[in-house]
């Protein structure tokens, strides 16, 4: 197999180990043909999985979609927000996230939660309340739900967008915001605190990310707070929806900058149009509404370029975990924008194709025969991730690290393995 070259700018992704195959005697396989295959990259692909929650759930057919989705990403975010997920107090949506985790999880594919607090898309009801209840209420929330997806969700979003919620007063029919209302009251920081305290407090393992749209020095200065302050985070979420244009080496500089802090750095937010552009002058993004936006030729050819060299950069940057795609499918997509890998008619964008060609290939190690030396040793090269060796009938799984050590994997009849 290849080794790793240290020139290249994903060499930091990659390792390479010399691995002793022990047959399912127990002693070394030497001399024998085995395939070396990769399963999973310890990198996330992530993407939303929201269009397949009904697939997973049996009320949708969606095979052709899914068979997309899982040929890209293993990472899939599901959607907690509060006003969607609770619409009615007392009445979550639990067991049909429950049921689209497992689904996910059956398949390989690690899930994220988004958001456990935000002031936007929160639950209604929340409004009327006085803030000791809205805290008490809030607090209940967190807890509930990372208790309830422990060990199908290992991480979160735990507060989105904090920089800016405090300064959400009121919501269109006037009521003042309950959470914004709690943000003013506590401070940021508490606030950050108290998401990830009660996270913590139901699944002490959890990761939990601090996640925005304000990358300014704002947010900057925000995480600098909540560090001193003691609350451990596990990551910095950077949103970077492009519908106004591709940000090209800014991106670098986001990873730089967030970097800093000494925490893994994650791309949750991508979008990356295939259709014209939002103007320039436009500052919410919300606030652009058009009757319809259509995927382009010229778009779509842009698009795709534009997504490999937004995930060579990222990739081949040092302090970067995780890039999430925010849609593979223009049918739903936010704001009506074609973000999407595919087409709402279910057709691929060259997009999709580009991505393909980096993640399951240039980056992918496919099924490769080799044959292990005289001591059962054979040497395994590739993207950090999970591998599978298999002889005959039998099978072993390997994972690789990052740079370069040895191991040793005992191979299991393949009627034991399932």
């Amino acid at each position: 197999m290849t080794p790793t070259d240290p020139a290249s700018p994903v060499a930091h992704r990659r390792g390479e180990a010399d691995v002793t195959v022990l047959g399912t005697d127990g002693e070394p396989l030497a001399n024998t043909e085995v395939v070396i295959e990769q399963t999973r990259h310890e990198f996330a692909f992530g993407c939303i999985g929201f269009d397949l929650i009904d697939h997973a759930n049996g009320t949708a057919d969606e095979r052709h979609l899914a068979a997309d989705w899982l040929g890209l990403f293993n990472l899939a975010v599901l959607p907690f927000y509060w006003g969607m997920f609770e619409p009615e107090r007392g009445r979550p949506d639990t067991a049909r996230l429950q049921q689209a985790a497992r689904w996910f999880g059956e398949r390989g594919v690690r899930v994220k939660g988004h958001p456990l607090v935000w002031h936007t898309v929160k639950a209604g009801w929340l409004d009327q309340l006085p803030t000791d209840e809205v805290e008490r209420l809030v607090r209940e929330r967190v807890r509930r739900e990372v208790h309830n997806f422990a060990g199908l969700i290992d991480e979160w979003d735990a507060i989105n967008e904090v920089v800016i919620m405090p300064d959400f007063v009121n919501e269109p029919d006037g009521v003042p915001n309950s959470v914004s209302r709690l943000a003013r009251e506590l401070g940021r920081v508490e606030m950050v605190r108290l998401a990830v305290d009660e996270a913590r407090a139901s699944d002490p393992g959890v990761r939990l990310l601090l996640n925005d749209f304000d990358l300014s020095v704002d947010y900057e200065r925000l995480i600098e707070q909540v560090l001193e302050a003691g609350v451990r985070l596990d990551g910095v979420g950077v949103q970077t929806h492009m519908h106004q244009g591709f940000r090209g080496a800014q991106l670098l500089e986001l990873a730089d900058r967030f970097g800093r802090f000494g925490l893994p750095v994650h791309f949750t937010e991508t979008t990356i149009l295939s259709g014209n552009l939002m103007p320039a002058d436009i500052v919410d993004l919300n606030d652009y509404v058009v009757d319809a936006w259509p995927s382009t030729p010229e778009g779509e050819a842009r698009q795709a370029r534009e997504l490999e060299q937004h995930y060579r950069m990222l990739v081949g940057h040092p302090n970067v975990a995780s890039i999430t795609y925010w849609g593979i499918t223009d049918r739903g997509a936010w704001l009506g924008a074609p973000v999407g890998l595919v087409r709402a008619d279910g057709r691929r964008k060259p997009g999709y194709d580009a991505l393909k060609k980096l993640i399951k290939g240039e980056w992918w190690v496919a099924p490769t025969a080799v044959r292990t030396d005289d001591a059962g040793r054979v040497r395994v090269a590739g993207f950090a991730g999970d591998y599978a060796i298999t002889a005959r009938d039998a099978r072993a799984e390997l994972t690789l690290t990052t740079g370069s050590s040895p191991a040793r994997v005992a191979l299991t009849p393949a009627e034991a393995a399932r």
